[in-house]
């Protein structure tokens, strides 16, 4: 995996103007300036500023994605700034789940860069895209106990493969459709990949459920038990035309499928404040391109009331 080279740029921009002088008084003191800072670092980019934030934004990207790609596909950065809100990028991708010990490093790791940059641990909000939500529910839950520095106030994924079972049987389904090359090619890895850890669903289900943020099947959400009273939003867009045209997938196939269950599930066990936001022609790439399984479907105004919003 390509790593940014480690550079750290300041910028300084005004967002407060200097206060205006009086004629009479010349040495009236200005208006403090809020300075912001572009961290950039080989596991992460951090845009902050010289006040204390109002809150923290830590974000994952899907399985290919770098802080720049999120940055690129994810305009919420401007609005961040607006707001006083620190954005961490982080450069930890190309996971679907977590091994115990990665799940440990993950977490010595936010510890480190909080306290390093001086980052207020108590208005944190976890969110990604794909399989990045998957990080970022996983590492919320493990964050979100006593002895933690750390406890998300919420947490969201956008269009995450939550359910690893249901991972398992999508990808057969695509190779024996065989709709183009590279879905065969992803799905041949996926089930190479699941069957070599997990072994096959059928034969190991517990093991698919130690790991996986949720089992439809048996309706299992243990490893994200912990967050019954953060904020959770479940972001997806169920357009069931655009994946049976592009990939002749049906509803039952789709990551929003079994994201509307999760959030069912959440509800009957007495999760605090889930919201199941199901959007419709959001989902377009920064190249214009259609896509519903993208950043874009997530409202950033609205994720910032809602961080903001105590």
């Amino acid at each position: 995996m390509r790593y940014l080279k480690p550079l750290i740029c300041l910028l300084v921009l005004t967002n407060v103007t200097f206060s205006c002088k009086n004629n009479n008084d010349d040495n009236k003191t200005p208006v403090t300036r809020n300075i912001f800072k572009d961290i950039i670092k080989e596991d992460y980019e951090l845009h902050t500023s010289s006040q204390s934030a109002n809150a923290v934004l830590v974000l994952f990207g899907g399985f290919p994605e770098s802080a720049l790609d999120i940055k690129r596909e994810f305009k919420i950065l401007k609005k961040a700034k607006d707001h006083n809100i620190a954005v961490l990028y982080m450069n930890y991708n190309r996971k679907i789940w977590l091994e115990e010990q990665e799940l440990t490093q993950l977490i010595e790791q936010l510890h480190s860069i909080f306290k390093l940059h001086n980052l207020p641990n108590n208005k944190v909000y976890i969110g990604g895209f794909s399989s990045g939500g998957n990080m970022a529910l996983l590492v919320s839950n493990a964050l979100t106990n006593k002895e933690a520095h750390i406890i998300p106030k919420g947490v969201f994924i956008v269009d995450s493969p939550i359910d690893l079972v249901a991972l398992y049987n999508t990808a057969q389904k695509n190779i024996d459709r065989h709709v183009s090359d590279a879905a065969v090619q992803e799905s041949t890895w996926l089930l190479k990949t699941l069957n070599s850890t997990f072994g096959h669903p059928n034969d190991s289900l517990s093991r698919y459920e130690k790991y996986a943020v949720f089992t439809s099947k048996t309706d299992n959400y243990n490893n994200i038990k912990n967050l019954k009273n953060t904020k959770i939003r479940l972001y997806t867009e169920p357009d069931t035309l655009w994946w049976k045209n592009t990939m002749m997938a049906k509803y039952n196939e789709l990551n929003a499928y079994y994201i509307k269950k999760l959030y069912k599930s959440l509800q009957n066990h007495h999760f605090k404040d889930v919201s199941y936001i199901a959007t419709q022609n959001k989902g377009y790439r920064s190249n214009g391109n259609r896509h519903p399984h993208s950043w874009a479907i997530v409202d950033t105004q609205n994720l910032i009331d809602w961080m903001l919003n105590e």
